[in-house]
């Protein structure tokens, strides 16, 4: 199981990183933005892709659009302070999977990932 886990903040990343470890999951992959997330994901076959939605050079909105223009139906999960009813609309029409909104705690994590992925 590879799951990349892209967030402009390098603290987040490793929180995110640790909760997935917690869950069972050891391969994984971090990008600082998206730009940096669609380069390893264009070179990498990832089960799961966990996004911040407001990073720069490309938003997690952005990076979600490129997944689902290359064709790919990875499931994707925004890891977003983002929880406006308006955004989380915009992300599902965009594709997403599921949202999970920060701070979330791991048993929040846990049952994302139950749904999607088998560890």
């Amino acid at each position: 199981m590879k799951v990349l886990v892209v967030d402009d903040s390098g603290v987040m990343r490793k929180i995110i990183v640790r909760a997935l470890n917690a869950c069972g999951i050891k391969d994984t992959f971090e990008a600082r933005d998206g730009v940096d997330g669609w380069t390893q994901f264009q070179a990498t076959p990832f089960d799961l892709v966990l996004t911040d939605w407001n990073m720069p050079e490309m938003s997690g909105l952005e990076f979600l659009k490129e997944i689902r223009g290359s064709g790919s139906t990875v499931p994707v999960i925004m890891v977003t302070t983002e929880g406006e009813k308006g955004r989380v609309i915009e992300a599902i029409q965009a594709g997403v999977t599921d949202y999970l909104c920060k701070p979330f705690e791991q048993e929040d994590l846990q049952r994302k990932l139950d749904k999607y992925v088998a560890v």
